[in-house]
């Protein structure tokens, strides 16, 4: 077998290696066995970490815009970004501004995403359609500070503004929209479709991942029960509670549509024409598991029509497909702590491994 066309499609392998570093460790390895095959690298997302580098790498129409600094999830001021796509829509990406990396330290209570709000307030100065990519959110917040970012005023029961944070959200009393920049549409990005509250809900689910505690957990549902009453729109639909009930605001108060991330990236960048017409997949994560297939990447990219040739590449492998061929970092490193020292030197080597499985 010779002259493969192979497509790479890997999600980021999340605190080690971005999708499009992975693709193209891949490659490396790939092609030091097959050189004379031609690779096609897409890295992908689902709205999370790495969308908007996934997007810009699949298309150099992409503009990227730099704004003044914003505001951090802890305060502290960081760099702000968003993407122009070539119809002229506006896009941000949660992680880059208010995701958990960006913490010195986890702070469940008090962490915000205001900074969102500021860089959506940026990208409105020239472009009035915004998506918003959703995902690796360090905070717990409803949203509420994406609205204050955008120009509203959350207000106690003697009209003083409120602390940011989750916490802060019980002694909510007033919601002030009258100076909020509203883009003219919204289409939000997730692969998450846990309500706002309750057992299956944004703090319960995804608030330990951000450090909360048992304690915290209860004072983070409260604030969000208490924001849902003000703003008045029943919190339990699905994917209200992505990135901390980010989607909610969004949702509730900007109007947007709320859509699975993974389709919408893989159009974007053209996987699917790619996957089509190609002879191998390789689509990778960090940990490739039963929840892999329910609207994440590599489950989406698996799922398309093509090539008969489908391999998965994680740092972990939990599950095992029919037909699907998986290379695991941490079993090639005989130890994951070793992949996570080196992963592009383990992905290199699992790439050669998967270009020496389809050798006649």
């Amino acid at each position: 077998m010779s002259g493969l066309t192979v497509v790479i499609a890997p999600d980021s392998f999340k605190g080690s290696a971005s999708a499009a570093r992975a693709a193209a460790a891949i490659e490396r390895g790939w092609l030091r066995v097959r050189p004379g095959d031609r690779l096609v690298l897409l890295p992908q997302a689902d709205g999370g970490e790495g969308t908007l580098e996934a997007l810009a790498a699949a298309d150099p129409a992409y503009h990227w815009h730099d704004t003044p600094p914003v505001t951090g999830p802890d305060g502290h001021p960081t760099p702000g970004r968003w993407l122009e796509a070539p119809g002229g829509d506006a896009i941000v990406e949660l992680a880059l501004v208010s995701g958990l990396p960006l913490m010195a330290a986890p702070d469940p209570l008090h962490a915000h995403t205001i900074g969102l709000g500021e860089v959506i307030r940026h990208a409105l100065a020239h472009n009035r359609s915004v998506t918003v990519g959703l995902g690796g959110s360090a905070s717990t917040d409803g949203g509420a500070g994406l609205l204050v970012g955008l120009g509203a005023r959350l207000l106690d029961a003697s009209g003083r503004p409120l602390p940011p944070g989750g916490a802060a959200l019980a002694d909510l009393a007033r919601l002030d929209l009258s100076g909020l920049a509203r883009p003219d549409e919204v289409l939000v990005l997730t692969d998450v479709d846990a309500p706002l509250l309750g057992p299956e809900g944004a703090a319960a689910v995804f608030g330990p991942q951000k450090g909360a505690s048992e304690a915290d957990i209860a004072v983070l549902e409260a604030g969000l029960q208490r924001w849902s009453e003000v703003v008045g729109v029943d919190p339990g639909q699905p994917g209200f509670g992505a990135a901390g009930g980010t989607a909610y605001a969004l949702a509730a108060v900007l109007g947007a549509t709320i859509t699975p991330g993974a389709p919408q990236v893989a159009r974007s960048t053209g996987l699917v024409d790619a996957v089509a017409g190609a002879d191998v997949l390789i689509s990778g994560e960090g940990r490739f598991d039963a929840t892999s297939m329910q609207g994440k990447v590599v489950g989406h990219a698996l799922g398309l029509p093509g090539p008969h040739r489908r391999i998965v590449i994680a740092g972990e492998i939990a599950l095992e497909p029919s037909g699907i061929a998986t290379w695991s970092l941490g079993v090639l490193a005989g130890d994951p702590a070793y992949a996570l020292e080196a992963p592009e030197h383990w992905l290199g080597l699992a790439g050669e491994k998967a270009a020496q499985s389809v050798m006649p």
